[in-house]
């Protein structure tokens, strides 16, 4: 399938299931997204993991630019204070616009789970049509020495009690930004 069937699939799985998809060109972008996104839903805090170590005193900066307290591992310390988490995610599968991420660190897991918005990068390039073209990759994860955890999430976190009432946000994040980036890195 090209590249841009499968951008246009994810994007519209994912936002069936509530997900908010934006293109971006640039980390840069990103972080500007994140804490704008942060200061409209009157949040006071992020965080994010995964990132280089560049990366995260560029974000670290934006945020105090932006007035928002940016949060450092160890996340228990931290657990009801945060408003958004950045994370990049390990690949996307298209055919359900869902995203998987190496969750095996506790504070990636914190940040991702108790979070009220989470912002996810996306790289195109990690798009997959299917959760079977991801064979090799799972394989590779199964054979490395060590536990490992991945979460593969779709949408924000959602549940409904035996009446169908359904309640957004009772097991993990309010909302999920899906910001799918070229590789370029401005």
């Amino acid at each position: 399938m090209p590249t841009s069937s499968l951008i246009q699939l994810m994007k519209e799985k994912a936002e069936a299931v509530q997900a908010v998809v934006v293109k971006i060109k640039a980390m840069k972008e990103a972080f500007q997204y994140t804490v704008d996104l942060t200061r409209q839903q009157g949040g006071t805090s992020m965080v994010a993991m995964g990132l280089e170590t560049q990366d995260v005193n560029f974000l670290e900066k934006a945020c105090k630019t932006a007035d928002l307290t940016f949060l450092k591992p160890p996340l228990r310390l931290h657990a009801n204070d945060i408003h958004t988490a950045l994370t990049p995610v390990d690949w996307g599968i298209a055919e359900t616009g869902t995203l998987v991420l190496d969750s095996s660190s506790e504070d990636v897991r914190i940040a991702t789970m108790l979070s009220e918005t989470h912002v996810a990068l996306l790289p195109v390039s990690k798009i997959k049509p299917d959760v079977t073209a991801l064979e090799n990759e799972i394989n590779a994860v199964l054979k490395a020495d060590g536990s490992s955890y991945y979460a593969f999430i779709t949408g924000a976190s959602r549940t409904a009690d035996i009446e169908r009432v359904l309640a957004i946000g009772v097991h993990g994040p309010q909302e999920l930004h899906i910001l799918m980036m070229e590789e370029n890195r401005e």
